[in-house]
């Protein structure tokens, strides 16, 4: 399988495959950076349908988990875990302990966390095995990083719509949501607070109902989301909801939501800014999940300082449109070209 040629291998310093028989776990763990520190990022456990498709999944990932560390001012660089498996049917113990050996074996190079297909509970699993694990908690609260993803990517939502719809509060702003799981629904439950007029979809009905009777929100089909006539986007699923066809028919003025490697193509960020669209870097709106889990492990952990640190991300944002205002550039190139100032200054 070709890598150093892959269109999304951008100078990673480690690509590692590995497999083993008896749990049948096959993994890539890919290291992009770690010149401001160890590679942190999550372990997504997914049935992709290739292993082509897991290389581009995690080789982008990790990338961008190195431009969100740098963004966050984290002392970490970046890096991802993928393993081909259906989490429903196919994640077992053996299979987890398994994963756990081989990133023991990085020596700390990488330290994994919990993603989508992974939880909490997995990472108690691995860490049987290893140390170069996060998202555990601490002082015996729960590890779960989404609502502090969700907090983050709210914070930035607050400056998207202060820039792009110049609005100093949400109260009536119409906001879909693509995507209420664990994230999701936390930025769900911050906008409603906020007055936010919600539109939610989501893939599983069940849940999908549920929130939306608890928050009184609209629902729509996943395929009618992209087109709602609403002023703030938020896509909270998986990564590419941001085609050029999407991109071309949206009618929010504002995009900025949790998910991972929203364009699908670079270029969509110049077609969204032709539009008039303000899209907010997906890798600095969603910093906030990774902020906990570098908090959690130091040993002066304390949860004002953590939240603090999970609202500059609004401060970043607005930096980043600022920028992008002043220099005639979308808020992805900017946004790109700050972080490389900070990790490329670390090397």
């Amino acid at each position: 399988m070709p890598v150093f040629d892959h269109p999304e291998y951008d100078h990673h310093q480690q690509i590692v495959f590995g497999g083993d028989p008896s749990s049948g776990l096959r993994a890539i763990i890919a290291i992009h950076d770690t010149s401001r520190g160890p590679a942190l990022g999550g372990l997504r456990i997914y049935p992709y349908a290739s292993e082509a498709e897991a290389l581009t999944d995690v080789l982008r990932l990790s990338r961008g988990m190195t431009y969100k560390s740098a963004l966050a001012d984290l002392p970490l660089g970046g890096g991802k875990a993928v393993i081909i498996a259906d989490p429903r049917r196919d994640k077992t113990p053996e299979l987890l302990r398994a994963m756990g050996r081989l990133v023991d074996g990085l020596g700390g190079a990488y330290i994994t966390a919990e993603d989508s297909g992974s939880s909490e509970a997995d990472m108690q699993v691995i860490r049987e095995v290893t140390e170069h694990v996060g998202g555990l908690g601490h002082d015996g609260r729960s590890g779960d990083p989404s609502p502090f993803t969700a907090l983050g990517v709210f914070s930035a939502l607050k400056s998207a719509v202060r820039h792009g719809l110049d609005r100093t509060d949400l109260d009536g702003v119409r906001v879909a949501i693509q995507g209420v799981g664990h994230v999701g629904a936390h930025l769900a439950r911050h906008l409603h607070d906020a007055g936010a007029r919600l539109v939610l979809t989501d893939v599983d009905g069940v849940a999908l109902g549920r929130l939306a009777e608890e928050l009184g929100a609209e629902t729509t089909a996943p395929e009618a989301i992209t087109e709602a006539d609403v002023d703030v986007f938020a896509p909270c699923a998986m990564g590419a909801a941001l085609t050029p066809m999407v991109s071309d028919r949206l009618k929010a003025r504002v995009v900025c939501g949790a998910a991972n490697n929203q364009l699908a193509a670079p270029g969509v960020a110049d077609q969204l800014r032709a539009r008039g669209i303000l899209y907010t870097p997906d890798y600095v709106a969603n910093a906030g999940g990774v902020i906990e889990i570098a908090w959690q492990r130091r040993a002066d952990y304390r949860r004002e300082d953590v939240m603090a640190h999970i609202e500059g991300i609004g401060a970043t944002v607005d930096e980043i449109f600022r920028r992008a205002d002043r220099d005639d550039l979308s808020p992805a190139l900017v946004a790109d070209e700050l972080a490389r100032e900070r990790f490329g200054s670390a090397r």
